[in-house]
C-alpha cells in the first residue's frame, strides 16, 4: 500500500529480438539467465535461489552501492509458460517493485521482448528527487545491455543448436573468466560441474549444480568423478598482478603447471576420458615483440619469465594429448571487463579523470572482450577441427595509448597523465616489463579462419558495452 506521498513510476521497454519467442523464453528460465543479464559495470551478487521463474520462486541478491550493500528479495509470480513472468520484490531499496517480462512472437523466427517496470523510490517525493533521475538512466543502460546480451548469446549458441549439448567440468570457476563461463554454457543449455576446493561453495546462488572436490595443492583428485565426462575447461592460476619474488614466481607456476598437470594425467588414465580438454595458457607465451611483431599461433614462443611459463604450462598437458583427447591452449589476451583484470584496475584514476598511457603507450596490447572469450571458448569446445594453441585475443590489437585514448572518450574524460615506466619498474620490478610495458600483438588466426564471429572487433565497440555507454 502506498502512502500520499509516494508516486508510482514506470519504465517500458520493447525489443524486436531476432529468435523465436519459445527459444527466448527458454533461456530466461535457464540457470545461468540471471548472472547472464546482470550489468557489469554494477554487478549484482547473488546469495540464494529457490525454484525458478515459475510462480513461487525466489531469489536474494546482494546490490553494491557505493560502500553500503543492500539486499534484494525478489519472488516470481504470474507465470505463463512460453509467454511471461513477474519479479516482485518482497524486501529491498524501492518502496515497490514489480517486474513483468514477456515474450510475444512476431512471426516464427523473432519476437518481441517486453519488459514492464514499476517501482516507487523510498523517501516519497524526496527520493524521487534525489536519486529518481539516476534510476531511470541505470534502467535505460541496463535493459539496453540486457537486449544486446540476450540476442547475441542466442546467435552464438545457434550455430551449434543441432550439436548434442555437453557435460563440461570448469576448473577456476570462482574466478571472473570461469564464473561467467558456467552461466554462458548453462544458458546454452550445457550442464556444467565444477571443480571446487572449499565445500562451502555447494551453497551457493546456483545451488542446483553439481561439483567435485579437489586439492591441487597436494595433488589430490578422484579421477571417478571425471568419468563420462565431454569436455574439461580448466582455468585456474595465481593472478600475474604484483611484484613476482621468487614465493610468487613459485607460485604462479605451481598454480598452472602443476594443476595442468594434475588435470592431464588423470584424464588420460580415465575409461571415459573427455574428448576435449581446452587449458587456459596465455599470448605472454610470446614475450615482448615490440610494435612490429605480429604474432599468430604459428609464431614461436619468446623470452622471459611468462614466455617460459607459458611453454611447461602447455608442455604439462601432454598427457592427455598422448592418450587421443584433443587438446586446446586457450592463449588468453587480456580480458575487458570492469568485472576484474586490466580494465577494473584502470577504471578508479581514468573516472576520476587522471588516467592516461603506461609508458611509451605504444606497446600493443592484445585485449579480448569477456562476452567473445566466453564465446570463443566454446566455439573451441565445439569445433573438432580446433586443436593445440588457439589465440584468444580480438582481430584489432591497440597500443597502450589507443586504449587509453578510447577509454577516456567512453568514459568522457580526460586521458592525458602519463605513468612512467621508471615509477613501475621501481614498483613492480619484472612484472612491469614483461606485462604492462611489454609489447605483444596477437592475432586470432585459427578463430577467424574456423569461422568465429567476433562481437566486439574493435575496442570502442566492447568498452561501451561493458561500461553501459552504448
Amino acid at each position: 500500500m502506498f502512502s500520499p506521498i509516494m508516486k508510482l513510476l514506470e519504465y517500458v521497454n520493447r525489443a524486436r529480438i531476432d529468435a523465436p519467442a519459445e527459444d527466448v523464453f527458454r533461456w530466461l528460465g535457464r540457470p545461468g539467465a540471471f548472472e547472464r543479464l546482470n550489468p557489469p559495470w554494477q554487478p549484482f551478487r547473488g546469495l540464494s535461489r529457490t525454484g525458478s521463474i515459475e510462480s513461487g520462486g525466489a531469489a536474494t541478491v546482494l546490490i553494491p552501492l557505493g560502500m553500503l550493500r543492500l539486499r534484494w528479495m525478489l519472488e516470481h509470480r504470474d507465470f505463463v509458460e512460453g509467454l511471461q513472468f513477474r519479479e516482485v520484490q518482497l524486501k529491498g531499496p524501492f518502496a515497490h517493485w514489480s517486474h513483468l517480462t514477456r515474450a510475444e512472437p512476431d512471426g516464427p523466427d523473432s519476437c518481441f521482448l517486453d519488459n514492464r517496470v514499476e517501482y516507487a523510490m523510498p523517501l516519497g517525493l524526496a527520493g524521487r528527487a534525489l536519486v529518481g533521475r539516476l534510476v531511470l538512466r541505470r534502467l535505460k543502460a541496463a535493459f539496453r545491455y540486457r537486449n544486446n546480451t540476450l540476442e547475441q548469446d542466442l546467435k552464438a549458441h545457434g550455430y551449434y543448436a543441432s550439436m548434442p549439448r555437453c557435460k563440461v567440468a570448469v576448473s577456476g570457476a570462482s574466478g571472473t573468466i570461469g564464473s561467467n563461463l558456467v552461466h554462458y554454457l548453462t544458458t546454452a543449455g550445457h550442464q556444467v560441474v565444477r571443480l571446487v576446493r572449499d565445500t562451502g561453495l555447494r551453497r551457493d546462488f546456483q545451488s542446483n549444480k553439481s561439483v567435485i572436490p579437489w586439492d591441487p595443492g597436494r595433488g589430490v583428485l578422484d579421477g571417478s568423478h571425471l568419468e563420462g565426462l565431454d569436455a574439461f575447461v580448466h582455468l585456474s592460476g595465481e593472478t600475474i598482478m604484483g611484484r613476482w619474488t621468487p614465493a610468487k614466481k613459485q607460485r604462479m607456476r605451481d598454480s598452472r603447471v602443476g594443476t595442468a598437470r594434475l588435470l592431464a594425467d588423470t584424464l588420460s588414465r580415465l575409461e571415459h576420458p573427455p574428448k576435449v580438454f581446452l587449458c587456459a595458457s596465455a599470448v605472454g607465451i610470446y614475450g615482448s615483440a615490440g610494435s612490429d611483431g605480429v604474432m599468430d599461433e604459428d609464431s614461436p614462443a619468446g623470452e622471459g619469465f611468462l614466455g617460459e611459463l607459458a611453454r611447461e604450462w602447455e608442455g604439462a598437458c601432454e598427457g592427455a594429448a598422448e592418450a587421443g583427447i584433443r587438446v586446446v591452449h586457450l592463449r588468453l589476451g587480456p580480458v575487458v571487463t570492469p568485472l576484474g583484470g586490466m580494465l577494473k584496475s584502470m577504471l578508479p584514476p581514468f573516472k576520476a579523470g587522471v588516467g592516461g598511457p603506461v609508458g611509451s603507450g605504444r606497446q600493443y596490447v592484445s585485449w579480448i572482450s569477456l562476452d567473445d572469450t566466453l564465446g570463443a571458448i566454446e566455439h573451441c569446445m565445439l569445433t573438432q577441427g580446433i586443436q593445440g594453441p588457439v589465440n584468444i585475443t580480438a582481430p584489432e590489437p591497440v597500443t597502450n595509448g589507443e586504449l587509453t585514448r578510447t577509454l577516456g572518450e567512453v568514459l568522457r574524460r580526460p586521458a592525458l597523465l602519463k605513468v612512467p615506466g621508471v615509477a613501475l619498474r621501481t614498483a613492480l620490478g619484472e612484472m612491469a616489463d614483461e606485462s604492462l610495458l611489454g609489447s605483444t600483438r596477437a592475432v586470432p588466426g585459427k578463430l577467424l579462419d574456423s569461422g568465429y564471429d567476433f562481437r566486439h572487433p574493435d575496442i570502442d565497440t566492447a568498452l561501451r558495452h561493458v561500461l553501459g555507454r552504448g
